[in-house]
């Protein structure tokens, strides 16, 4: 999407997917991270934020919430839930920074720690479907007042799937945005600002709503 055309509001929904690969204690799940799908940790990651009932996160990844409670290591938990997805270049740069927490913490203990029973660690791995729902907005200021409507499919699409999309990797709304030159910088820089890794998406949709209406009611940059 570019000024030339108009923002396109896409929705989508993100399919569970079963690997077969699980883990019952803290070296399984180190090896299997080494190996699972890239779209595993995806959706281990950002997963939570479409499931029906997610709240506020306890922990930013299901990884964090499974060492907490299967491996009972409050430690490795808040090691684990400080990992930013956006802050790597791609899924290959967070495996490797998984990984390096995992074995840094098999190295301290002195017995590996293990799960009940009951609470293995399942791997799963997730696709996108993707729908155009027709919408099509033609400036900031419509886009800004569309936003309350915005389905939570569609929030996650524009905002935190576009992150590892090419060429730019940044949300939609930025790139669009960009389009317009230097009208909109403020607002771009205020987008920039909104962190989708720890709130829901009810919240990263009204940071959008007062980003929007504080800039571009304000006569934008």
């Amino acid at each position: 999407m570019t000024a030339s055309h108009p923002f396109a509001v896409i929705d989508c929904a993100m399919l569970s997917i079963a690997t077969g690969l699980s883990a019952q204690n803290l070296r399984e799940l180190r090896d299997r991270l080494r190996s699972v799908p890239a779209s595993s940790l995806y959706f281990h990651f950002w997963g939570a934020h479409l499931r029906p009932g997610f709240d506020e996160p306890e922990y930013g990844n299901d990884f964090a919430l499974w060492a907490r409670h299967g491996l009972s290591d409050p430690a490795l938990a808040e090691r684990l839930s400080v990992i930013r997805p956006p802050g790597f270049g791609d899924l290959e740069a967070l495996r490797e920074e998984l990984v390096e927490v995992v074995e840094q913490r098999l190295y301290e203990r002195e017995v590996v720690p293990w799960a009940p029973a009951d609470q293995e660690f399942h791997f799963i791995r997730s696709t996108l479907v993707v729908l155009d729902t027709g919408t099509r907005l033609e400036t900031p200021e419509a886009l800004g007042a569309a936003l309350a409507r915005f389905s939570p499919g569609s929030l996650f699409y524009h905002f935190i799937d576009a992150l590892r999309r090419p060429p730019e990797g940044a949300d939609d709304f930025r790139a669009w945005l960009s389009g317009f030159g230097d009208r909109y910088s403020g607002l771009i820089e205020r987008i920039a600002g909104i962190d989708p890794y720890f709130v829901t998406l009810s919240r990263l949709g009204r940071e959008l709503s007062q980003a929007f209406a504080a800039q571009v009611a304000g006569g934008a940059a």
